[in-house]
């Protein structure tokens, strides 16, 4: 038996939560998980975890800085920098120092809101991308200062996500166009091209992509969308092969008929489990399945948890450290827009 066992409702946003992004340096050698969280109230939170009690509390909340809606946020892989994205077209630097988010850099240069942000595995590059159909990657430069390198317009609407790959230098955006767009640079030149759509003409989805995550080794990739489908893609090698070309990403397989309205998140856990969150309010968790006959599905449901939420689920994310926690966030439940939030923190229990 397998369940998903909620530990606490977190509350103190005001208007509905967008995003969640764990600190991923948390969760392991005594030190207690850290994640933040980003609404449409304008702040973001801070949330740790006890470790003597297990609850978690709000520690700090980012506020003064965004003027509209925050709709993501991610952390720099040291857990030193936080970067959020907002619909008023910047992204904003948060240094923690001393336990204080301070802002020390404001990044513009987007036409209209920005949708999402990622940094790279080193934490030298920065990706955002927007409702004015272009991503855009930063250089991060010493003394917390940010060059843009380069600025990608191959969509052709806006633009949901952003997300680096887990090893690689390459880019992956997702779109409103239906697709799937890979970016690499081929060069010294900082010369960023798109080598790869994946789009309907080759099994991609048939209406806006919204999420996208990898497995941990990153030779396996699985996208949501408004289709009501998920699909899962792998490529032959990371990231470029022994001549230099670009290996390719090919459709594996496509899971339906699991949720009945639009997939907003997936996320891949280090434990090889990946979750969706949807419009309908639920969380689907699924596996590889190894017992899988010739021609059938190849990944199966390992669980769902119905009502997971009253309303919307916009994120789903894996926790690091030694012990699996899915943290989910949703709209707020309320006909005015304005109420309390709803993030929920479970555990993915195993029985044997």
């Amino acid at each position: 038996m397998m369940e998903l066992k909620g530990i606490q409702r977190l509350e103190g946003h005001t208007d509905k939560v967008w995003s969640l992004a764990w600190n991923p340096t948390t969760g392991h050698a005594g030190i207690p998980l850290v994640f933040a969280s980003c609404s449409g109230d304008k702040t973001v939170r801070i949330w740790e975890q006890n470790l003597s009690s297990g609850l978690w509390a709000c520690t700090a909340v980012l506020d003064e800085t965004h003027t509209r809606t925050v709709r993501s946020c991610a952390w720099s892989p040291s857990g030193k920098l936080l970067a959020t994205a907002s619909f008023d077209a910047t992204t904003a630097i948060w240094e923690n120092v001393g336990g204080d988010f301070e802002c020390v850099s404001t990044l513009e240069g987007h036409e209209n809101e920005v949708k999402c942000v990622s940094w790279n595995a080193a934490g030298t590059l920065l990706a955002t991308c927007s409702r004015d159909k272009s991503v855009w990657i930063w250089e991060v430069l010493p003394g917390n200062e940010f060059e843009c390198v380069s600025v990608l317009q191959g969509h052709s609407q806006d633009v949901k996500m952003v997300k680096w790959h887990p090893t690689e230098d390459i880019l992956f955006s997702c779109s409103y166009d239906n697709s799937v767009k890979v970016w690499a640079d081929e060069g010294d030149s900082d010369d960023w091209q798109c080598v790869q759509t994946l789009g309907e003409p080759n099994n991609g989805h048939t209406s806006t992509v919204w999420a996208l995550s990898f497995n941990v080794s990153g030779d396996k990739m699985v996208t949501c969308s408004d289709d009501l489908t998920l699909k899962v893609w792998e490529t032959e090698s990371v990231g470029t092969q022994s001549g230099g070309g670009f290996a390719p990403w090919t459709h594996l397989c496509t899971l339906s008929g699991y949720h009945d309205r639009t997939i907003f998140s997936v996320h891949w856990s280090r434990e090889g489990i990946f979750a969706s969150g949807a419009a309908d309010n639920a969380i689907r968790l699924f596996v590889d399945d190894n017992e899988s006959q010739v021609g059938g599905p190849l990944y199966k449901l390992l669980l769902k948890k119905e009502k997971a939420h009253d309303m919307d689920i916009n994120s789903v994310q894996w926790s690091p450290g030694e012990k699996p926690v899915l943290a989910s966030a949703s709209d707020d439940g309320t006909n005015q827009g304005v109420g309390v939030d709803i993030i929920l923190v479970f555990h993915y229990l195993l029985y044997e």
